[in-house]
């Protein structure tokens, strides 16, 4: 396999999971692969955060939002790693309640990652819903 095809497989599993996790209420996976070297930053589509700090915050107020998660994809529309760096362009499509309410939407998700010690961490998260 090459580092990109390895790079895909983490999107599509452990990423991916950790976001399924946040959307059932749980920010601890997503906090987990998000990395802890500055800078660090979200453009969401509710919430914007810039450094650790802000970040969790962001994290542990959208796990109070969501719960009862019955879908979470992620399609990856465009991926490319460069040594230690990558990035990717995704639609994530979800069904989870929000507040109490269930709901199905379409993120527009851009995210860039640095390799930490081996590891994939998130750097950066661009997100907004897809409009119908």
């Amino acid at each position: 396999m090459t580092d990109r095809d390895d790079f895909l497989t983490w999107v599509r599993t452990d990423l991916q999971a950790a976001e399924r996790a946040l959307h059932d209420g749980d920010p601890a996976p997503r906090r987990a692969l998000w990395s802890r070297r500055e800078p660090v930053s979200v453009l969401g589509a509710w919430y914007n955060a810039l450094g650790q700090e802000d970040v969790d915050t962001l994290f542990t107020a959208l796990a109070k939002r969501f719960s009862g998660c019955t879908s979470y994809r992620i399609e990856v529309l465009s991926h490319d790693v460069v040594g230690d760096a990558a990035y990717t362009a995704c639609f994530e499509h979800i069904s989870t309640s929000v507040d109490g309410e269930a709901r199905t939407y379409t993120l527009r998700a851009t995210q860039t990652y640095r390799r930490e010690d081996g590891a994939w961490r998130v750097a950066h998260r661009h997100g907004d819903l897809v409009q119908a």
